[in-house]
């Protein structure tokens, strides 16, 4: 009797179950209902010929009170270089999709573009279309496939020259063989994919212009956020290692960025030659370091270092020169393990095991500014390193060792660090635009990375950027 009662008990608990089980929002068939999306153009921006895409996202959005039925998703071309992804599942059409009550499902969208002869991105466009209680809806999708040169593996054992015609991209490395030298022309694109770098044992010749800067960057150019680019991220690929018979490398007017280790010029301690000229470039986002230079000579001019969870830059021994140069740190995606500027090999004293000679550094005309601290030497006493007309964040006093320097002054660059915006140019509200010493403007100097001649209003101002008032 126990277990009847317990059975009848139970029987109209399942019986409301299988009813509940049963029970939908229904499905609206009204012609004013309609999909919302949360994009009405999906563009990839820029494509690689023959190599797939990033994958992009499309929510599409039920703002019913019941449910409705997608008969058709499907792409307008039959030959569309695009795929599909609905909720999970592959496929080039998608019939009868049904969306519940004020829900939502995702499309995911990709794109391969076959190479082509056309020297110009080409854009290729399609309709995603959404067939709807007779209603046509349609998301437009585009995509621009640029033709690449792919480099893989390869030792360059003579002359070689990258121009502009078309971008570069650098899978495992590329190596810079001795007695060969890299030239790279104004404008050229040299992109590097996951764990890639370029060694050079010969030489590196890397001049771009003026509005046609060099760009050397990794080969992702989709965006980690919406409206970011995935270009910010650190680590993308590994970064230029200068091998110690290397010497008299140039770069000028190049834009490197995004790296794990930066650019390293080692060397075996011969300062009778120059290692690398670094004029009006900028380096930027690494996870180590920008510019890390053990035992060279290194002269750079007009330059920006910035973005690092490293020291920015790290100069150990050797014989360097920084004139008119940035150094400065709004690193956003870990913690800042370094001072801006790390210096090593100073004095007799310090305890590095290295036998080449001590540093010997002048920094003038420039500014140190950013998160972390401005060094990590206390002071300068019987060292070979000066800093002249240099801006720093620290509080100080001049001495034989810092001269003319502007003690706790922020720069005020156009920098926004929480919009992801990087921009070392100054404000109009700067205290050191207009500060430097015309003295120390050499020639190679005179005009910033703009184009902008320092002397032209008078006075140079400090740091890579000449100070131009905005119209």
């Amino acid at each position: 009797m126990k277990a009847m009662r317990y059975l009848l008990m139970t029987l109209p608990i399942l019986f409301g179950l299988t009813l509940g089980s049963c029970i939908t929002d229904g499905l609206t068939t009204s012609p004013s209902d309609r999909l919302t999306f949360s994009r009405d153009t999906v563009n990839f921006d820029t494509v690689f010929t023959d190599l797939g895409t990033p994958t992009a996202r499309l929510i599409v959005r039920n703002p019913a009170k019941k449910g409705i039925n997608i008969s058709s998703i499907r792409f307008s071309r039959p030959d569309t270089e695009f795929t599909l992804n609905v909720d999970g599942v592959s496929g080039r059409e998608f019939s009868d999709v049904e969306i519940r009550g004020r829900d939502s499902i995702y499309v995911f969208i990709e794109c391969y573009i076959p190479e082509n002869a056309s020297k110009e991105p080409r854009l290729v466009a399609d309709d995603l279309e959404f067939l709807v209680n007779g209603n046509l809806q349609k998301v437009r999708v585009e995509a621009y496939g640029m033709n690449v040169t792919r480099l893989r593996a390869i030792t360059l054992k003579e002359d070689t020259r990258l121009t502009a015609d078309q971008p570069y991209i650098v899978f495992d490395s590329l190596v810079v063989a001795p007695d060969a030298t890299l030239s790279i022309d104004p404008g050229t694109q040299l992109l590097f994919h996951d764990g890639a770098s370029l060694v050079v044992r010969g030489r590196l010749k890397a001049r771009g212009e003026v509005g046609r800067m060099i760009q050397i960057r990794g080969d992702r150019l989709d965006n980690v956020l919406p409206n970011v680019s995935y270009d910010i991220m650190a680590g993308q690929w590994g970064g230029i290692y200068l091998a110690p018979e290397s010497m008299e490398n140039e770069m000028e007017y190049v834009d490197m960025r995004s790296t794990v280790f930066g650019l390293v010029a080692d060397s075996c301690a011969d300062l009778s030659r120059r290692k690398l000229l670094l004029r009006n470039s900028w380096l930027h986002n690494s996870q180590g370091s920008v510019l890390t230079s053990r035992c060279a000579r290194v002269d750079a001019v007009g330059c920006c270092f910035s973005e690092a969870a490293g020291s920015v830059v790290s100069l150990t021994g050797g014989d360097h020169t920084f004139l008119q140069t940035t150094i400065a740190n709004n690193y956003l995606f870990s913690a800042i393990s370094g001072p801006l500027l790390s210096l090593n090999h100073l004095l007799p004293s310090e305890e590095t095991g290295l036998e080449s000679p001590l540093m010997k550094a002048s920094f003038e005309n420039s500014i140190i500014y950013g998160l972390a601290s401005d060094l990590n030497v206390p002071d300068l006493e019987n060292s070979d390193v000066f800093f002249r007309y240099v801006s720093l964040k620290a509080h100080g006093e001049d001495d034989d060792h810092f001269i003319n320097c502007f003690w706790e002054t922020d720069p005020m660059f156009l920098t926004i660090r929480a919009d992801y915006y990087f921009n070392y140019r100054l404000g109009s509200d700067s205290p050191v635009k207009d500060c430097g010493n015309p003295m120390y403007v050499t020639p190679e100097a005179e005009t910033d990375m703009d184009g902008v001649n320092r002397l032209a209003s008078g006075l140079p101002s400090l740091g890579a950027y000449q100070y131009v008032p905005s119209e």
